[in-house]
């Protein structure tokens, strides 16, 4: 083998190793994030909020901690995490979580997600 190929075939492995653990930041702000709109504190689960997703959120002069609150999101273990570049999907037994990597870390652009069929986008109750 050419020493070009050795180093190549030595550095895929790595590189998908990486990758792979990358998953375990935006599942911890997941669940971070679903425990605390279940233990009804609102104020920390603004908190990993992406700042757009936590602008569209209040309804009808509430706070942003108020309206996660009456969503009634429900906590569930991760069950999944995949991440593509600053973007990531995280799914619980009872939620689909969309994060984004930003300067600070991951924060939620989308919570309360559920599938509405191949090639159509999720309907979520937290957006940006």
């Amino acid at each position: 083998m050419r020493p070009a190929v050795v180093v190549l075939a030595l550095l895929v492995p790595l590189a998908v190793a990486g990758c792979a653990a990358d998953t375990g930041a935006p599942a911890r702000t997941a669940e971070r994030f679903v425990a605390a709109v279940t233990a009804r504190q609102g104020e920390a689960a603004c908190a990993l909020l992406a700042a757009r997703a936590a602008q569209k959120l209040p309804d009808k002069g509430q706070t942003c901690a108020q309206a996660l609150v009456e969503l009634g999101l429900r906590e569930g273990p991760v069950v999944s995490a995949v991440v593509w570049g600053d973007e990531a999907q995280v799914r619980t037994t009872r939620d689909t979580i969309f994060l984004h990597r930003f300067g600070g870390g991951w924060r939620v652009r989308a919570a309360g997600c559920t599938p509405r069929g191949d090639d159509l986008p999720y309907d979520c109750e937290v957006e940006s």
